[in-house]
């Protein structure tokens, strides 16, 4: 088994370790193979890039590829096991994060693959005009616990544990067909499945899953945190029910945010806290009532925000547990865009977008049909593969900061960041690009004390390793 092997580092070796309930014998070889592999390698990551760079024995690539195209293993038992190794770093109420990425792709004939909103690339008219932009590739719904940093309390990594591929609804049978939402309140039953008795879970995410969907079906346990509309329209909760006929399920209408943030006399009050690492001073007013289009019966904390010099425009939050203060609300949902750091991370440094499982090229000298315009994949060639090769990129991603929270020295790896690149004077801890070198190094050492050829010298190339 390559777990054993000398090639890879003792510290990880016994990380790996934890994942082998979850595959066959031979499945986990090709697990540890293809993780360490995608870990060690730099530039593109393709699959058969990542198997040339893959440590240990050596296999036949075509057992790599049936691996992902064809592999019997559990997407989520691995993202199981994968939480069952960050509770000893979560807290007592554990933060989850829910979006969706854009994997760009090229190809029609890819398994999954069409038209989606590309929010990268759009604008929405903050300072310019607003235009929608759409590409072609994988959407992906991703659910993520956030990590608070050792070194920094007030900092986290969010590490996704759950994926869910999405298919847009012309493309997708219409039996399988479900919205991103719908994929999200499905992931956030599977997490919730998981939580020990001891700890909470405090869910955020953007306008699109702050809907009925995820709201109305989060048990007592979870909480959530998002954004509302302008226009949201707001109840108090309802007083005595009345001697007869049905109990009231909503009180009095009352004003939706925008009226609450036209009206200059509302009770604000000046906020101080620190948003996306920097210190924010707001001028906020909350209030506790009913949302019920989407939270039903359930009591929300409504918080509106005005920029006191009047650069941003009015905004209005929500969250389920009213006993939080506006600064806790606001930061929470701030927290949110740790899982934006994360897929940029992923997609730069690990190649989240390179692979292209189930491509396939038309025969030679067969022609195209040019008469069906748009994706035309080849039945259902690669599915598999497409739905297995993201969800080990991010293991390969969460691994990656497991061993640097046992193994790794952070103020070592900074002062030699800063050493290379003494213009980054500001810079106080590691980035996922020190926490990949760090164990990069630990692997190529380790490669290198096997090498009967480098074996005199391994001490002085492992010095100069990048």
């Amino acid at each position: 088994s390559p777990v054993r092997s000398h090639c890879i580092p003792s510290a990880l070796r016994r990380i790996l370790a934890s994942f082998r309930p979850c595959f066959t014998r031979p499945g986990f070889t090709h697990f540890v193979a293809l993780v360490t592999g995608w870990i060690l390698l730099p530039g593109r990551h393709t699959v058969s890039r990542v198997i040339q760079a893959a440590p240990g024995p050596k296999r036949h690539f075509a057992s790599r590829y049936r691996f992902l195209a064809r592999g019997r293993w559990c997407v989520d038992a691995v993202g199981q096991m994968l939480f069952r190794l960050l509770l000893r770093w979560l807290p007592g109420e554990i933060v989850a994060i829910v979006d969706d990425t854009l994997c760009h792709k090229g190809g029609p004939h890819l398994f999954g693959a069409g038209m989606h909103h590309d929010a990268s690339r759009s604008a929405y008219g903050w300072g310019g005009r607003a235009r929608r932009v759409f590409s072609f590739g994988h959407q992906w719904v991703l659910l993520s616990v956030r990590v608070p940093c050792p070194w920094n309390p007030d900092r986290g990594w969010a590490l996704p544990i759950l994926f869910r591929l999405y298919r847009n609804r012309k493309l997708s049978p219409k039996a399988e067909y479900q919205k991103r939402s719908e994929l999200a309140a499905a992931l956030l039953d599977v997490l919730t499945g998981w939580l020990p008795e001891d700890r909470r879970l405090h869910l955020t995410g953007d306008r699109e899953y702050a809907c009925q969907t995820v709201v109305r079906t989060l048990p007592d346990e979870v909480d959530f945190t998002g954004p509302m509309p302008m226009d949201a329209a707001l109840f108090k909760r309802p007083g005595r029910s009345r001697p007869k006929g049905r109990p009231r399920r909503k009180g009095q209408r009352l004003p939706n945010p925008r009226r609450n943030a036209a009206h200059k006399r509302r009770g604000w009050c000046r906020i101080s806290a620190t948003l996306y690492g920097e210190p924010v001073k707001l001028l906020g007013w909350s209030r506790v009532c009913l949302w019920y289009t989407v939270a039903r019966s359930r009591p929300v904390r409504v918080v509106v925000t005005k920029d006191p010099k009047g650069r941003a425009k009015p905004r209005a939050y929500f969250c389920t547990d009213p006993t939080r203060s506006v600064e806790e609300i606001l930061q929470t949902y701030a927290q949110r865009w740790d899982l934006e750091v994360a897929i940029r991370n992923a997609k730069q440094m690990l190649g989240l977008e390179d692979p292209q499982n189930g491509f396939w090229r038309r025969k030679h000298g067969r022609r195209s049909d040019t008469r069906r315009p748009g994706p035309h994949p080849r039945g259902r060639r690669g599915e598999q593969a497409v739905k297995h090769t993201v969800p080990l990129i991010f293991v390969a991603y969460a691994l990656t900061f497991v061993w640097y929270l046992r193994h790794g020295n952070w103020k070592r790896d900074v002062a030699e960041a800063k050493r290379l690149a003494p213009w980054y004077a500001h810079k106080r801890e590691p980035a996922f690009a020190d926490m990949l070198a760090a164990l990069r190094r630990d692997l190529w050492a380790a490669r290198l004390s096997q090498d009967p050829d480098a074996s005199a010298h391994s001490q002085k190339l492992a010095r100069i390793l990048p």
